[in-house]
Order: structure tokens, then sequence, then C-alpha cells
């Protein structure tokens, strides 16, 4: 296994039209192992163009913490339960942290192998 220093860590950025579909996202990417932490922030007024027509919603971010290995499950994790036609997914690597922190986000995303006897 890789020292714990080489594990990419991505902190990803997607917004979601209401607390209720965040928190249900948040869930499942934590139960799914995608995320180590989601965290739900408050609802943001958003001001964008979209279709050639100046838009403006109320939608809820979420800060996810994952590793640079699981990124695609997670993205499509997120595409698949996102309401959105072209939904906001962006990851940004972290290049600096707590190394505890880091190691226990790497740790909580890790496939866990379990057998069935």
């Amino acid at each position: 296994m890789e020292p714990i220093q080489a594990v990419p860590i991505l902190l990803v950025f997607t917004q979601m039209p209401d607390a209720a579909s965040a928190e249900l996202l948040a869930e499942a990417l934590v139960t799914e192992q995608l995320a180590a932490c989601v965290s739900v922030l408050p609802a943001v007024r958003s001001i964008y163009r979209w279709q050639g027509a100046l838009e403006q919603a109320e939608e809820v971010p979420l800060l996810i913490k994952t590793t640079a290995a699981r990124y695609a499950a997670l993205e499509a994790a997120i595409r698949a339960r996102h309401p959105y036609e072209l939904p906001e997914i962006l990851a940004v690597p972290v290049t600096h942290g707590l190394p505890d922190y880091l190691m226990w986000v790497a740790n909580e995303v890790t496939q866990k192998t379990t057998f069935q006897t």
C-alpha cells in the first residue's frame, strides 16, 4: 500500500436545488464510501447564463471530501442522482492539509472487501 501522503485528496463542489435533495445525495455518497464527508451548506442564490438567458436560482452547495482514485465513481453517482441537465461538478486538488485529517479521508473512501461465509 502506498504511503498516505501519496494519496491525492480532492475537494469536490456541486449544487443541489434544495436541502432535501442535498442531504439525500450527501448520505448516499458517504454510505457508498465515495466521500469521507459531505458538508451541506446553507442555500445560496446563483446567477448564471443558461441557454442564452440570464437565470437565478436558490441552490444548496455541497463540499465533498474524497480521493482522486474515487473521483470517477463519485462523479457517476452525482450524475445519476442529480436533477439538473448539466450539474456543476468541480474537483479541486488538496495540496496541503492536516495530515491526520487527510489520512482519515483516504481511509474512509478506501473500498473495503467484505467476505460472506
